[in-house]
């Protein structure tokens, strides 16, 4: 299946390299660019992309905003992954509560940056290094607020338990399914489930979650999940 991609950026240079970069895969196609978080929010309208490369300041209306005014309806399908240059806990915190599904940096190599898109694609998410257990857990106790962890682990099976811990150290589906014994769409049956219990929205939230729980610890690379 080819994976529809819209690159956001204020320089054209940049929007421009990432963009031959993805659509140099052969499973991908770069179907939109745009200069602003308006413009973004136009042209994700109007394309309806699978994935979107988003960067933070931009003119008129910054990528976090835009990402936040895309996913709120529930409308669209896509998922967002921020471009940044920087990564401070301020807008790693604001484009995981925006929804984003994914945060690397700009130096990040460019087999990299098609490793990010293709996780994010198959239902999964990618943090660059910067992120640090710390902001996990500041996100995970916002989250968090009013509900007792426990409590809510205890609606889990104890394989959907396995499951969420798996998530949690980065293993994809396919390898959740070889360490499990089981096939990759009971997998698929188990994540929809306990996201459905703990009441999380996507992995991104999971994994979040399971480091609160301290099912997790961070480590210093970049972690698809």
């Amino acid at each position: 299946m080819m994976l529809r991609v819209m690159v956001v950026d204020d320089q054209a240079l940049v929007r421009r390299g990432f963009a031959l970069i993805l659509d140099n895969e052969p499973d991908m196609e770069v179907v939109a660019e745009a200069g602003t978080g308006v413009e973004a929010i136009e042209k994700a309208r109007e394309q309806q992309p699978d994935i979107i490369l988003m960067d933070i300041r931009m003119p008129e209306m910054d990528g976090l905003e835009a990402t936040a005014n895309i996913l709120k309806t529930g409308e669209s399908t896509c998922r967002v992954i921020i471009l940044t240059t920087f990564d401070p806990d301020e807008y790693v915190f604001r484009a995981l509560q925006a929804g984003a599904s994914g945060f690397v940096l700009k130096d990040i190599p460019p087999e990299s940056l098609v490793e990010a898109v293709r996780t994010v694609a198959d239902g999964g998410a990618m943090l660059a290094p910067g992120i640090t257990r710390r902001l996990i857990s500041q996100f995970a106790q916002k989250m968090g607020a009013g509900r007792n962890l426990s409590e809510r682990l205890e609606r889990l099976t104890g394989r959907e338990l396995e499951v969420l811990g798996a998530i949690a150290h980065g293993k994809s589906n396919a390898e959740i399914a070889e360490a499990l014994f089981i096939g990759a769409a009971t997998v698929k049956t188990h994540v929809s489930s306990l996201l459905s219990k703990l009441g999380l929205r996507d992995r991104a939230q999971a994994v979040v979650f399971a480091y609160e729980c301290g099912l997790a610890t961070a480590g210093g690379r970049n972690v698809g999940f």
